[in-house]
């Protein structure tokens, strides 16, 4: 009897080791990364890993400082303040100073300003005319004019220990504007003026009549229309 109970026991002890696996709980699982799409995660750690890219802006051109270009500009800032700027070119200097020899470097450089109001200016004809020491190195210079609504040339060249000036540059005509009120009276204001200073003491006076007289000076409208909307100049 005890033996078939030790039997017995066996029996089920190893029937409970062989069936348990298929009696076990199920409890769910946290999807691993190995259920994920291959790659996925490797590629979105990438993406927030990516730092973002550095904007490249094309390098802005800057204007040259010289063209090669002989020239003289002469511009009007104000009434009493004129700008000039300025380039010579290496060939022009070398010509020039090569033309006036050892006593080139005895010369030195000037702005001589004229007064050409209401001439023909030929380079020997100014109203007047006075100088503005530069150094070597200028290019551009502010010039203080003695005059309002004047007009002005400049040259660019050098002075020499004789007095004698050497034109190397000439400029524009520049004409500085007035400093005060036009003393121009204009004519149509004046006349309107005349027709109010007419009317103005007439009883009942509107400005449909002023209109009215305005038109009839002008043939623009017959007498009694008192209101020019009701003419029609096409009609």
């Amino acid at each position: 009897m005890t033996a078939l109970l030790l039997i017995g026991a066996a029996i089920i002890l190893l029937l409970a080791v062989f069936l348990w696996p298929a009696f076990r709980p199920r409890t769910l699982r946290k999807p691993e990364a190995e259920d994920e799409l291959p790659g996925f995660s490797q590629e979105l750690a990438e993406e927030i890993s990516v730092q973002p890219l550095e904007t490249q802006h094309d390098p802005v051109p800057e204007l040259p400082r010289l063209y090669g270009v002989d020239r003289l500009v002469l511009l009007v800032r104000d009434p009493y303040w004129l700008y000039a700027y300025w380039e010579v070119s290496a060939t022009r200097m070398e010509e020039i100073s090569a033309k006036y020899g050892p006593a080139w470097n005895a010369s030195r450089a000037v702005l001589r300003v004229y007064d050409v109001t209401g001439i023909n200016f030929d380079g020997s004809n100014a109203n007047s005319f006075f100088d503005c020491s530069l150094n070597e190195y200028a290019d551009s210079w502010h010039i203080n004019v003695p005059g309002a609504n004047r007009t002005y040339c400049v040259d660019m060249g050098r002075l020499f220990p004789d007095g004698t000036f050497v034109t190397i540059l000439r400029s524009n005509l520049a004409t500085t504007p007035r400093d005060a009120l036009s003393d121009n009276l204009d004519e149509e204001w004046m006349w309107i003026e005349g027709i109010y200073r007419t009317l103005r003491y007439q009883a009942g006076v509107s400005s449909p009549m002023i209109v009215e007289e305005i038109n009839e000076r002008m043939g623009r409208a017959p007498l009694g229309v008192s209101s020019p909307g009701f003419y029609n100049p096409q009609g």
